[in-house]
């Protein structure tokens, strides 16, 4: 099968990985790629949201399966455009991807497919959260504990042009839940927590993620059944009843409550960098799902899991994710692999020959192993070869569950 993949971050560095290993592929091609994706597919240079120029080049090359990265071009109907003209897509339209691309859209939709979420406040008063309705690449949502950081909030938001949202501010652990969909029904991958806060201890500003782990002990398959059941399926019947079947990656952002699991936002795409704790975990071809899924035709298959563990540590620019850092030479990631670590490109580029930074979250390093103490030990040892000027990363990226912490979708009562 001749693949084009859409995107040039860590998650399509994650996916191309994944994909080289299928029986079934032919050719693989990206657009735009990074150096660490050039190393398993054929890179063109079309970005990711110039629709011709994809469209030409799928054309060009015949593909038979357009695989979309990233939640701009989804939200602004590129599978809408590949498929007008007979490619098979996977991704989401336009009109499914709102859910992401519309937080009160998605709110909308959990109310009628009666799902529960953290309430809509009419006051932006502390504590809560206030979030930008649009896209805002993982940064558009402040938690607010006082006054001045909801004063904050606004101020910063205001730019945006969009609508603000402001909800009741939930209390407990998030999950990460991400099922594969055709429409009608959902095949669930490993439940994965991400960090979104930009220092340790969950301080500092969201950021698009600064590392994952995957699984989540405690949240085993009757727990995941049971999510699906009551999270994912609904919104697809939903989406269906609006005329707009929703095919691609289907991401429930929760927090587990003393009252149960409340759904935080909708993602219509593969988490960054969840998707780079998650695809190590996974047994079984997983082009042959994204086609299937692609087609309609997701009934009888299934992806099984390793026994293993999986926990990815960011490295990012000193700044991020107030700035990036472009032009810095990046050494030892030949080191990091060596020892065994996956190490995926998140904003690098090739310059004169030699690896340097080209944006914010510059590598995802990934450890595996048989726990999740085990995969923790292999990701930092990676990212202690790593180097480039300025390089910070979190030193607690899973250090609660390789600790012995476990979470469940309710709590017993005392």
């Amino acid at each position: 099968m001749r693949v084009l993949l859409v995107g040039s971050g860590g998650r399509e560095h994650a996916l191309a990985w994944k994909l080289a290993e299928a029986p079934s592929l032919s050719e693989l091609h990206a657009a735009p790629g990074n150096p660490g994706i050039a190393r398993l597919a054929e890179c063109h240079p079309i970005r990711a949201d110039d629709a011709e120029g994809l469209l030409a080049l799928a054309r060009s090359l015949a593909v038979e399966l357009v695989v979309i990265g990233p939640e701009a071009p989804l939200v602004g109907g590129l599978a809408d455009a590949l498929r007008r003209f007979g490619f098979a897509v996977f991704g989401p339209s336009g009109a499914a991807a709102r859910i992401e691309g519309s937080k009160a859209f998605a709110k909308e939709v959990m109310a009628s497919a009666g799902i529960a979420s953290a309430a809509r406040l009419s006051l932006a008063r502390a504590p809560c959260v206030v979030k930008a309705d649009g896209l805002a690449a993982g940064k558009g949502v402040h938690v607010c504990r006082t006054q001045a950081e909801v004063d904050r909030a606004l101020r910063g938001l205001a730019g945006t042009g969009g609508e603000i949202l402001v909800e009741e501010l939930l209390e407990g652990p998030e999950l990460s839940l991400l099922a594969i969909c055709d429409g009608r029904d959902a095949v669930p991958l490993a439940p994965v927590q991400d960090f979104k806060r930009a220092h340790d201890g969950d301080l500092g500003p969201n950021t698009g993620g600064m590392g994952s782990y995957a699984p989540v002990p405690g949240i085993g398959p009757h727990a995941v059944e049971e999510l699906v059941a009551s999270v994912h399926r609904p919104v697809l019947a939903e989406l269906a009843r609006r005329a707009a079947p929703f095919v691609g990656v289907l991401y429930a952002g929760l927090m587990l409550t003393d009252d149960g699991p409340r759904v935080l936002e909708f993602n219509c795409r593969f988490g960054d960098p969840e998707t780079q704790s998650v695809l190590p975990l996974l047994d079984g071809d997983l082009l042959e799902v994204l086609a299937a899924a692609a087609t309609g035709a997701l009934a009888g298959t299934s992806l099984g899991l390793v026994p293993s563990a999986a926990v990815t540590v960011v490295v990012a620019a000193e700044r991020y994710p107030d700035a990036g850092d472009r032009g810095s030479l990046i050494d030892g990631v030949e080191d990091a692999e060596a020892g065994g670590a996956l190490v995926f490109h998140a904003g690098t580029a090739s310059q004169d020959g030699r690896l340097v930074t080209n944006g914010g979250r510059i590598l995802g390093l990934t450890g595996v192993g048989d726990t999740i103490a085990a995969a923790r030990e292999a990701a930092y040892a990676a990212a202690s070869v790593v180097s480039f000027e300025g390089m910070r990363y979190r030193s607690d990226i899973a250090a609660a569950a390789a600790a012995g912490a476990t979470y469940a979708l309710r709590r017993e009562p005392p």
